[in-house]
């Protein structure tokens, strides 16, 4: 992927606002790599179903992201694409669909991401059948993982390839098993297969609910994971929307620091691109200088927020990157 020319022409034109805080949050992502320090990712929204795995799978391959947090909805919907890519809807006229026109959506199976329906049949479905296969397969032999290793070991079987409508090389996910990342997935019960999963316990065909970590482990995995890579040029956070992706790993340094009160290093970079405004006592529309009050960065962290559409900035940021 030769991402150069993109870069070039992003240098000469964006050079004020929000297009000069793209440049520089891009230059400083590449000064904290060439340094030697580490970048964590996190998504969103429905990072996934706008397919950033075009971008973000050659960054993971270019070793340019170092561990990923995103909510369970952006680790499924990578693998709903990769399954089902020919079966979505575009919807372009969106906002002018009335009630009964969504209504149809739903007969037809298509749950509605802004302008874009994933299919439940061709998508949710198949994913479920093959990840139940797992789960009971781990709940039998006592085993438990969490949720992002069930879907690698998913990947790893191979039960799914014969099903890929999309190259597995823009599949971030694929490319994070491939590299065996790894990944936080703070509140996972709050996506369709966190709610599939409770179905299945409920059923009785998943014995121990603990058969799928929690959370808490999560946030423990990140602790032991931040004591490990924090060190020298530390480890900078490139933030893509808001919510708990962002806001649960980031606090893994006051834990560690305040709580575990064992000296810990702040996060050496911070980049947020959001759409939310500036408000009041909103996370998502907090400047990076609260962050400062929270022990998260200090006075002389590298910081930038971009206020715009995150499937715009960050294929834009990611290509810069990549480039030179």
């Amino acid at each position: 992927m030769n991402t150069q020319p993109v870069a070039d022409f992003i240098r000469h034109h964006y050079r004020h606002f929000n297009a000069a805080a793209l440049i520089d949050a891009a230059e400083g992502y590449k000064k904290l790599l060439k340094a030697g320090g580490k970048m964590m990712v996190t998504l969103a929204g429905a990072m996934s179903t706008a397919e950033l795995g075009l971008s973000l799978a050659e960054m993971i391959r270019r070793d340019q992201v170092q561990i990923i947090t995103c909510t369970g909805a952006n680790l499924e919907e990578d693998i709903f694409n990769l399954v089902a890519h020919d079966h979505y809807v575009r919807v372009p006229q969106y906002r002018q669909l009335s009630p009964a026109e969504e209504q149809a959506l739903l007969k037809r199976h298509l749950n509605r991401v802004t302008d874009t329906c994933i299919p439940e049949g061709e998508a949710i479905r198949r994913i479920e059948q093959a990840i139940l296969a797992e789960w009971t397969a781990a709940d039998g032999k006592g085993e438990r993982y969490f949720p992002h290793e069930f879907f690698y070991r998913l990947i790893r079987s191979g039960v799914l390839q014969s099903h890929y409508q999309i190259e597995p090389k823009d599949s971030w996910m694929v490319a994070a098993c491939e590299k065996n990342l790894p990944i936080i997935v703070p509140g996972w019960e709050d996506s369709t297969l966190g709610n599939i999963f409770a179905a299945h316990c409920l059923k009785g065909d998943v014995k121990n609910v603990h058969t799928v970590r929690t959370g808490i482990e999560y946030m423990m995995l990140l602790a032991d994971w931040y004591r490990r890579n924090s060190a020298g040029r530390g480890v900078g956070f490139f933030q893509i929307g808001g919510g708990i992706a962002g806001d649960f790993p980031i606090c893994v340094v006051p834990m560690l620091e305040q709580d575990m009160e064992q000296d810990t290093p702040l996060w050496a970079y911070f980049c947020q691109i959001s759409d939310s405004t500036t408000s009041y006592g909103s996370y998502s529309g907090a400047v990076p200088n609260e962050k400062i009050t929270w022990g998260k960065l200090g006075a002389d962290t590298p910081r930038y927020i971009i206020e715009s559409d995150a499937t715009i900035v960050a294929p834009l940021i990611f290509a810069c990157v990549l480039a030179d």
